[in-house]
């Protein structure tokens, strides 16, 4: 069994470019920069190396990312890395490295001088897509059945224990 998957939190270098292939399919290219911070066991200095990954939305999950992200602001990617190869104009062989995203999670809007009860709860996209069945609706028609059964007891009121439903 194989696996090639990627996790990356860090913050778009630019903003994100969109652009349709020939076949009319939305792309979304992006580069992200993350931060490796150490300390030198030597001279206790603290040390700083910053990498940067070029990411590829397709499709829907590329028009959302378009929309959303812009530079500076954090993201976090899932996906898969994958290399593709070209010749460029002098007949040389070119290689780039890419991160596929599968799933990108945005990071808040405002990333300067945010209190913790005022940060937004992240907003996860995902390029599978929501499948919805008979069976979930059906699920959720019996938990809403459920909720209804529960009595509620206000604040200062007395609790009957024929009320607990177990």
């Amino acid at each position: 069994m194989n696996l090639n998957k990627v996790f990356l939190l860090g913050n778009l270098t630019a903003d994100p470019e969109l652009r349709n292939i020939p076949s009319g399919q939305p792309v979304c290219s992006f580069r992200v920069a993350t931060n490796r911070i150490w300390n030198n066991k030597e001279t206790g200095e603290r040390q700083q190396q910053t990498e940067y990954h070029s990411v590829v939305a397709w499709r829907k999950l590329a028009t959302i990312a378009s929309q959303y992200l812009s530079k500076g602001g954090l993201v976090f990617v899932e996906g898969r890395l994958t290399t593709r190869s070209w010749e460029d104009p002098s007949g040389n062989k070119r290689y780039r490295t890419e991160i596929v995203a599968e799933n990108i999670q945005l990071g808040p809007r405002n990333t300067q001088n945010l209190n913790v009860k005022n940060q937004e709860t992240p907003k996860t996209i995902s390029s599978e897509p929501e499948i919805k069945t008979n069976k979930d609706k059906s699920q959720k028609k019996e938990k809403d059945k459920k909720d209804d059964s529960i009595p509620t007891i206000e604040e200062g009121e007395d609790i009957d224990i024929e009320q607990i439903p177990f």
